[in-house]
């Protein structure tokens, strides 16, 4: 087949960046345009050495024809630029909240502005490919998850779908720093974060909103009520989710750790990214890689399960993912583009 010409909206982020090394290598894509307006006239690779071999120059806007735009704008700002290409027909992949959030109020409430082309939110198809595969073979827009939405959703997803669980649920999440993007802040500085834990966002994650709407999706006879808290630790990359749920008891007891596990091994099963673990995962087992890995144990004491999740925020969460929708899409092998070990140490 010809390869897909791609444009990538502000590259020079860390999600775009990303972007760029996995697609450099895909088998089926040529990117032909990219863009990043603080650095517009550069060679890539003058802002990022490694990227050498992508001989391209960073442009204003997009100055090709594409058959696919990947946009890494902030929200407000990806809506607006992305509506003459979704008015256009041409397939969209948006890494924004933009497109994430069914509803525009919600957006509203939780972004803090108005939505710039909600008449678009309805053709939307949110881009977690364990669950909504056959949508995202059929879109022509996606909206990319969240990085902490993605390893929540997925953590949590299996046990709802089951019904099983009775009470509230509590997300503990946990992100290194390039989940706050590249740009120079206080915050992200090396002396404010090295050797440093700390909690943010403590009235609530802009993420929490569709975890909520794509978990409710899974069972809508659940009353869920869910809470979560994020932290910033002193990594590079990767997301640890540990998600805290109280089972309901069945008539013969309560349930076993080989049910729980298998629970989630049937959820999952044919899922190329998810792995269902024996043993407490850590970030460095997915660093630089798609893949989710889940692991499962249950507090006998309190009949309470605990979930831990962890992912590469920046590819799972963020480039990878959209590729890996990218590639339902186009009706190529999901995997296209994504089959690499994790990076070690």
């Amino acid at each position: 087949m010809d390869s897909i010409k791609v444009a990538i909206l502000n590259i020079t982020g860390y999600a775009g960046v990303n972007l760029a090394r996995i697609l450099q290598r895909h088998p089926n894509v040529k990117i032909v345009s990219v863009t990043g307006r603080s650095e517009a006239g550069s060679q890539l690779s003058d802002i990022f050495p490694h990227m050498g071999e992508l001989d391209i120059t960073i442009e204003r806007e997009i100055s090709k024809e594409v058959d696919l735009v990947f946009s890494c704008l902030p929200h407000s700002a990806s809506a607006s630029i992305l509506e003459p290409f979704i008015h256009k027909g041409v397939k969209v992949i948006d890494l924004s909240a933009d497109f994430r959030l069914n509803d525009p109020a919600e957006y509203e409430s939780w972004y803090e502005t108005e939505h710039p082309c909600p008449e678009y939110l309805q053709d939307a198809v949110y881009g977690l490919p364990e669950l909504h595969e056959s949508q995202i073979s059929q879109a022509k827009l996606i909206a990319s998850p969240g990085c902490y939405a993605t390893a929540s959703i997925l953590a949590l997803a299996p046990i709802v779908d089951s019904g099983i669980l009775d009470g509230d649920i509590i997300i503990d999440a946990k992100s290194g720093v390039s989940g706050a993007g590249r740009s120079a802040s206080l915050k992200t500085n090396f002396s404010e974060v090295n050797e440093n834990v700390s909690a943010y966002s403590t009235d609530g994650h802009r993420h929490l909103p569709e975890i909520m709407q794509e978990i409710e999706l899974l069972n809508k006879g659940i009353n869920l009520k869910t809470t979560m808290l994020t932290h910033l630790i002193p990594i590079t990359r990767g997301i640890i989710v540990s998600c805290y749920v109280n089972l309901a008891n069945k008539d013969s007891g309560i349930y076993t750790q080989k049910e729980i596990n298998q629970i989630y091994k049937d959820f999952f099963s044919g899922k190329t990214f998810v792995k269902i673990s024996d043993n407490p995962p850590s970030t460095k087992e997915v660093s630089g890689t798609n893949g989710c890995v889940i692991y499962c144990t249950i507090d006998k004491r309190t009949n309470r399960l605990i979930v831990v999740s962890v992912i590469d925020n920046l590819i799972k969460g963020a480039a990878g993912q959209a590729v890996q929708s990218m590639n339902i899409m186009l009706g190529l092998n999901e995997k296209e583009g994504l089959s690499h070990l994790a990076l070690y140490p």
